[in-house]
């Protein structure tokens, strides 16, 4: 791997840095709604997995 110098390394960077396509603010708020209902979606599917299971665990254990 061939070696840079520092000054070279810094225009690399900046000229990656200006490629970057930042998000819109409409684009953020909406990803963010997005997320958090996902979560809140997910979470009540795993509460509900995780109330079923301990039923079936509960039970079983009541049999022995």
């Amino acid at each position: 791997m061939a070696k840079i110098n520092p000054g070279e390394f810094v225009r690399q960077v900046q000229a990656e840095a200006r490629k970057v396509v930042w998000p819109s603010r409409q684009e953020t708020t909406t990803t963010a709604i997005f997320v958090g209902i996902m979560m809140l979606v997910l979470a009540l599917f795993f509460l509900g997995v995780d109330t079923v299971f301990g039923k079936i665990v509960q039970f079983l254990l009541s049999l022995a």
